[in-house]
């Protein structure tokens, strides 16, 4: 599988990560032998970036992945995240730190690759919004201490919030990586805003982190899986998922995906998912893109679909139009 620059960390990653989140809902919910038999099928395709976070399945997803992390002796790249509630403001740094402890804890390892700052990022505080001031003079610091002592190699942040705000951190370069949200129904992260189009216009947010030699982790890629043309849902999976940066509901995303299909009846691709999977990777300033699994069957078609490689310049312009 290709690997590509995770920005300054100097990391090669597999553009294609493993979500171990609550959308896809495999690592919250499911069985531990399916859980152990995707990651081993993960690691044979050279899939070898991981990412959690103490939410998912309110740390079950920490727990499952570093079981069977360990279980399969896996020499990966791995990420979680820390998310500040607003009875943590007296004490960020304290918060961070125990934040930090929290996740090795469940996860039984002694460090992670990546420490992510997971709030939407804003102008103003307000409860899990948590105001760019905040973020870049108190977390920043915070979060570089436990590079010192070795809890963590990297950091970054999760691109959720507004877009000044996260374009002010990634100006920063206080952090190392930034999860950006890119997909064929807000392409807004990798160019212009297509006219007309709904949601957050996140300012080409990937040539900027690129810029500051940030590596960018793609989340959303799938819109949450409105990119798969259906509001069905596995079982495993997130059965509400709230749009981020898209439209107003999920239903309304599925219906501009379904404004692609034509594509797909054209031979462009296998799938609507694999047409989504493939348009993300096109853009040369992804470093990695992360897509939720409920089963193996997800997991096998996100390996095809990358497997193909980009989308060529004229399918990538259609797609663009289309939505």
């Amino acid at each position: 599988m290709e690997r590509r620059r995770l920005g300054r960390t100097g990391l090669n990653v597999s553009v294609l990560g493993y979500g171990a989140g609550a959308v896809g809902g495999l690592f919250t919910k499911g069985a531990a032998a399916d859980q152990e038999r995707a990651l081993s099928r993960a690691l044979e395709a050279g899939i070898n970036y991981f990412d959690t976070a103490p939410v998912y399945g309110n740390g079950e997803s920490e727990r499952n992945l570093g079981r069977a992390l360990k279980a399969l002796k896996a020499d990966v790249v791995v990420g979680t995240k820390v998310r500040l509630t607003a009875d943590h403001r007296a004490d960020v740094a304290g918060a961070i730190v125990r934040g930090m402890e929290e996740s090795l804890k469940r996860m039984g390892r002694d460090h992670v690759d990546l420490f992510q700052l997971h709030n939407p990022l804003t102008a103003q505080d307000a409860g899990d919004k948590l105001a760019i001031d905040i973020v870049l003079e108190q977390v920043a610091p915070a979060m570089e201490k436990l590079k010192a002592s070795g809890k963590t190699r990297f950091i970054g942040f999760s691109g959720v919030g507004e877009p000044a705000a996260l374009l002010r951190a990634v100006e920063s370069k206080l952090f190392d990586t930034v999860q950006v949200v890119y997909n064929a129904l807000n392409p807004s992260a990798g160019g212009p805003m297509p006219a007309g189009a709904p949601g957050l216009d996140y300012g080409c947010l990937l040539d900027k982190a690129k810029a500051a030699d940030m590596g960018t982790i793609i989340i959303r890629a799938l819109a949450g899986g409105a990119l798969s043309g259906t509001t069905d849902r596995h079982p495993l999976a997130m059965q509400d998922v709230a749009p981020i940066g898209s439209a107003p509901d999920f239903a309304a995303d599925v219906a501009r995906a379904k404004k692609l299909e034509p594509l797909v009846r054209d031979g462009v691709a296998g799938s609507l998912t694999e047409l989504g999977e493939r348009f993300v990777i096109s853009h040369p300033a992804v470093s990695t893109m992360l897509i939720g699994y409920s089963n193996l069957d997800h997991l096998e078609a996100a390996i095809a679909a990358v497997e193909k490689g980009p989308l060529p310049s004229t399918v990538l312009k259609r797609v663009n139009e289309d939505t």
